[in-house]
């Protein structure tokens, strides 16, 4: 089953019935997580377990904010946005962390492509952002220093 934005925008008019549909349907809610990429422990594995490839293009039209240094590792704010057309998918991975997939975020057709989210870093490490648009995979890396741990560091 595929909720569409027309979908959630009807949701959110009538009351959150799609917080209620997610409490008492959790398929509706989990539909599209892939477990299997949220609990490998490398970057290439998460990367092949979610897109079924870990060849990415870099790309100007991916653009990843995150600081330059994070004084907290429990809490680094990251950003990606793209210009791109027909961007369908964005993902964060943190290449150190235990788990590296950090987030997926799925594009509705027509909407801006732009997330915001905060993660956690245990270490200096480099964070990658993955854009999926038009069945093609592109991304934008930056290192982030950590100089207090947030993953049990």
């Amino acid at each position: 089953m595929s909720i569409d934005r027309r979908t959630v925008v009807k949701a959110i008019a009538t009351g959150g019935a799609l917080i209620g549909a997610s409490v008492l349907m959790p398929r509706i809610a989990l539909a599209a997580w892939s477990k299997e990429a949220f609990e490998a422990k490398e970057q290439t594995a998460a990367m092949n377990a979610l897109f079924g490839s870990d060849g990415v293009e870099e790309s100007a039209e991916v653009n990843l904010k995150a600081p330059d240094i994070a004084e907290n590792g429990a809490v680094v704010p990251v950003t990606v946005t793209s210009s791109m057309s027909g961007v369908e998918s964005m993902s964060i991975f943190i290449e150190g962390n235990p788990s590296p997939l950090a987030a997926e975020f799925m594009i509705p057709a027509g909407t801006k492509a732009d997330v915001s989210t905060r993660v956690r870093m245990g270490k200096t490490t480099k964070v990658t952002a993955v854009v999926k648009a038009n069945g093609k995979l592109y991304s934008a890396a930056k290192e982030v220093k950590v100089t207090i741990g947030g993953c049990g560091g």
